[in-house]
């Protein structure tokens, strides 16, 4: 089990105590913090769509930024357990909480680690989708340490995490990527749905 450093602590108080101060940022703070998943998810279907007449690689990429969240999470889940760094309102009871408590641990944070992984992937498949995935990335990670929920450093850890993962995925992977998605478009069942445009 690890403590957070005395900075991010301090900046974590900080932070806080602006949630104490700004009551009417409260419940928009609150709700994308746990909901705001749904945007990424979103913006993951928006990126296929657009996508699915275009050069295979370019399809791949777009389907790969889902399939990098996925995974990012996945490979955070043992990390966390490893680090074992209790929550903030587990070691500090006192602090505003705007969320539903978990009990889980807080290194690094799954919210972020998702983020992270979706912006790098989506900024791969479409620079306009990918610049709003990071902005909401972003987001993501100030309303985690705002709601109470994670110190500053575990959504920055998260980030990383995820960035890491969706982008170094990436280049190991695209060519077998690439030509999975060229083999499943020439199937009948999906051909009409996701050919590429002469010429592409």
């Amino acid at each position: 089990m690890t403590a957070p450093t005395d900075a991010n602590q301090t900046l974590f108080s900080q932070v806080n105590d602006l949630a104490r101060h700004t009551p009417w940022l409260h419940g928009i703070t609150a709700g994308y913090a746990k909901y705001g998943v749904v945007l990424f998810g979103a913006l993951v279907l928006v990126a296929v769509w657009q996508s699915r007449h275009a050069p295979h690689a370019k399809l791949a990429a777009a389907l790969w930024a889902g399939v990098a969240t996925l995974v990012a999470v996945g490979i955070n889940q043992p990390i966390v357990s490893l680090v074992a760094e209790p929550r903030p309102y587990q070691a500090h009871p006192g602090i505003l909480v705007l969320v539903t408590r978990s009990t889980d641990w807080s290194f690094p944070s799954d919210h972020s680690v998702m983020a992270g992984a979706c912006a790098v992937g989506l900024l791969v498949a479409s620079r306009r989708l990918g610049a709003v995935a990071a902005g909401a990335a972003l987001l993501m990670a100030a309303a985690r340490v705002y709601v109470g929920a994670h110190y500053p450093l575990d959504v920055v850890a998260g980030l990383a995490v995820g960035s890491a993962v969706a982008g170094v995925g990436w280049l190991v992977l695209r060519a077998p990527l690439v030509l999975a998605v060229s083999r499943v478009r020439r199937l009948a069942p999906v051909r009409a749905w996701c050919e590429p445009h002469p010429g592409t």
